[in-house]
């Protein structure tokens, strides 16, 4: 049988390349981005009692309203914008499905969508699978910024979305208010979509504040903002999470949506209704990934590694050019067999695999975890 593949050239993304390395050389994995803690002990009680309680059918399709209503909710709290739970939030099968889901739901063969690299890995393929075309843009090295008169000048007649990512993964950077600005003024009177990619919304540090689109009424009318439940609840297995648009853009997020997944786990999604209510439970999650950021940054202090920048997300890059020339993934490979920790080359994230000497490593892991990598980078 002959089958034209929708993604020729695609392999095995580096994370499973780089765990599957690490599990055969028995490394400390700080490649991935999952935690290895456990998740909050009251949310899992809850998942259990909805079970007992009979939440086990099907949720209605735009998720579980008293959940989209305590997000709606908590929107008006964080942001000041006030969304409609029954016609603008829709639950997800995580947060990578609500980025393919708006991009299947707008693209269309030949569009053009603006792209950020480093970018997270699912993008491309995602524009790519809908025919679409991506333009990619660097981030400005070693800030990962954006240059916005690159941005204006690569904007087309067929310019259809913009993508981008706050807090980033993998360089940890977050938008600030001029790069909302700057949006603002690049979409001004063009019909061009923004894509935000927002799981890590409260995993932000230093006191510096989430510029979320849901800041913003005026961009939510041509975005769609997606969000992880796993990512910040350390249940990243959960594949659970939210979109957020505009009335007329979710109503065709939701034509794509009713008949792909349809549903999502509903135990789940009664727990988190009751969950979030306590604002505690989304307040104090970046104190606490903070804390693990600053201990990592702590324990590397005393290695060759050269830290870069990190104000958001599960990640930290570090350079090494006092320690080799050798390329990222020469550099990570030989780390995870010699030496017993395994990061994620940066180059992976660009698709022309664009090599700046920086790895990824992922601070979300018990100290322990952390202490014993620190430990063995101490040694290259």
């Amino acid at each position: 049988m002959n089958l034209t593949s929708k993604l020729p050239g695609w392999g095995t993304t580096i994370f499973s390349v780089m765990s599957a390395l690490a599990a055969e050389h028995r490394s400390v994995n700080l490649g991935q981005g999952f935690p290895d803690f456990p998740m909050n002990q009251e949310l899992i009680a809850k998942v259990n009692e909805a079970m007992y309680n009979g939440f086990n059918q099907y949720a209605p399709m735009q998720g579980y309203l008293p959940l989209r209503e305590t997000l709606a909710e908590k929107v008006k709290f964080l942001y000041g914008t006030d969304v409609d739970p029954d016609s603008q939030i829709t639950i997800t099968p995580g947060g990578t499905y609500g980025i393919y889901t708006s991009l299947t739901t707008v693209l269309q063969p030949g569009d053009e969508v603006i792209i950020f690299e480093p970018a997270y890995d699912s993008y491309v393929p995602n524009v790519l699978v809908n025919g679409a075309v991506p333009v990619m843009i660097d981030l400005q090295f070693p800030g990962y910024k954006i240059n916005w008169e690159e941005v204006r000048a690569k904007i087309t007649p067929r310019t259809r979305m913009i993508m981008i990512n706050t807090p980033h993964n993998p360089t940890g950077a977050v938008l600030s208010e001029n790069d909302i600005k700057e949006l603002r003024k690049t979409v001004e009177g063009t019909d061009i979509f923004i894509l935000s990619d927002e799981v890590y919304e409260h995993l932000i540090y230093d006191n510096i504040p989430h510029q979320s689109i849901l800041r913003y009424p005026d961009l939510l009318e041509r975005s769609f903002v997606s969000f992880s439940f796993g990512k910040l609840y350390h249940c990243t297995g959960w594949k659970l999470g939210y979109c957020i648009s505009s009335p007329a853009l979710m109503a065709e997020f939701r034509k794509v949506h009713q008949y792909n997944c349809f549903s999502c786990h509903s135990p789940s999604q009664v727990a988190l209704a009751g969950f979030l209510r306590d604002r505690d439970s989304y307040l104090q999650l970046g104190n606490f990934l903070q804390a693990k950021r600053d201990h990592f940054q702590e324990l590397m202090a005393q290695t060759r590694f050269t830290p870069m920048p990190s104000h958001g997300s599960y990640f930290q890059c570090y350079q090494y050019h006092r320690i080799s020339d050798e390329s990222d993934h020469a550099f990570a490979v030989r780390l995870t067999k010699e030496f017993g920790v395994t990061p994620v080359p940066v180059s992976a994230f660009y698709q022309n695999g664009k090599d700046h000497k920086v790895l990824r490593f992922c601070f979300a892991k018990k100290d322990e975890t952390l202490e014993k990598a620190a430990e063995l980078l101490l040694k290259v």
